[in-house]
């Protein structure tokens, strides 16, 4: 990376439903995803490559939980009617298979999950780095793992807060870590373990022997959402007794399930080029075919990129340029003028609280 660009970390993880209220509802009452960051209906035309290239019009918000983490992009085609699996997935299956809920207190996040009468899938695990982790299915066949992660942003009294990382499912972690590591700057080794585990007891086609190596970054992440974003995982794993398939071969991106896995960037340019030489050049890139580097996105602008790792799995790329803190008083904040190496005041970040959802 070489200091060229940097990375403030996952920014969102997008989610194809098929009932875009009912998806946000549930998510909103199970995961406090309450807070809009923006949200509009336009047409993905840009994405052409991944869209059977016919521009599709689709219904999409970026919603977060104000104690920190990753938000969701939660995604709805407009015109078309999403396509499902025809298959389960099971473990290892490529591309993103599972999403990471960060808790402070797993036990407790259990109990008010049960007692709300979420799906849990066994009970209570503990994960290969010793720590207590369960799984849990959503109405709509998604799969979130609840780990421990005690960084808060924002004291709401909740015991979870927003995504903290991924299980993607690769064929060759060695040839994966070209992307998570040199690219995207998950240089740290949480784990390497190659056994069968006992956690994913519970997970279809999780009986197997598995490779599983989970990832972090070594130094604290920087940007203007850094506080916001804070630590995040990768675990990239590999089935070693079966061949696995393409989660969303035959699909387009936007159908139901996790759709991609999305970084807050900075000198996207700088990005685009190290992206480039590395071997995985940029396969969409909103600057290239709007000819700006600033894309509006409705009620926000930046500029967004896509890269696949080796397997074919999209890693999204956003470099934000302009959000809104309160949209009915048109307050806007545009961080493109600012230093965008440092993290914003965190009162600045949370006033997005003001953009608080109920159903």
């Amino acid at each position: 990376m070489e200091g060229s660009y940097f990375i403030s970390g996952i920014q969102q993880i997008g989610i194809g439903v098929e009932d875009f209220h009912q998806a946000w509802k549930w998510y909103i009452e199970h995961f406090q995803m309450d807070v809009r960051v923006l949200e509009d209906s336009t047409v993905a035309e840009l994405m052409l490559p991944y869209t059977g290239q016919q521009a599709q019009k689709r219904h999409a918000c970026i919603a977060i939980n104000m104690q920190g983490g990753a938000g969701f992009e939660i995604w709805q085609y407009a015109d078309r009617k999403p396509q499902k699996r025809n298959f389960e997935i099971e473990v290892g299956d490529l591309g993103v298979f599972v999403a990471k809920i960060k808790s402070r207190n797993v036990v407790q996040t259990f109990e008010e999950l049960s007692a709300k009468g979420v799906k849990i899938l066994g009970g209570l695990q503990i994960a290969p780095d010793g720590l207590a982790t369960f799984y849990v299915e959503d109405p709509f066949a998604n799969i979130f793992q609840i780990v421990e992660e005690k960084s808060i942003f924002k004291e709401e009294k909740r015991s979870s807060g927003g995504g903290v990382g991924v299980m993607i499912g690769v064929t060759d972690i060695d040839k994966a870590m070209t992307v998570y590591r040199d690219i995207l700057g998950f240089d740290q080794v949480i784990y390497d373990k190659t056994a069968v585990f006992s956690d994913f007891a519970v997970l279809k086609g999780g009986q197997g022997k598995f490779r599983r190596v989970l990832l972090t970054h070594s130094k604290a992440r920087t940007g203007a959402f850094s506080h916001l974003l804070g630590k995040g995982y990768i675990e990239l794993i590999v089935a070693l007794e079966r061949l696995p398939r393409k989660i969303y071969e035959g699909r387009f991106w936007g159908d139901p399930g996790f759709i991609q896995v999305c970084f807050d960037v900075t000198y996207m340019d700088n990005l685009k080029k190290y992206c480039e030489a590395a071997g995985y050049p940029f396969t969409v890139d909103s600057a290239a075919k709007q000819h700006t580097d600033s894309f509006d996105m409705g009620e926000a602008a930046g500029r967004f990129a896509y890269i696949e790792d080796p397997d074919g799995t999209l890693i999204e790329l956003v470099e934000t340029h302009k959000i809104p803190i309160l949209k009915k008083l048109g307050l806007y904040l545009n961080l493109r003028k600012r230093n965008r190496e440092k993290a914003l005041a965190d009162f600045l970040v949370k006033m997005l609280g003001l953009n608080r959802v109920k159903y």
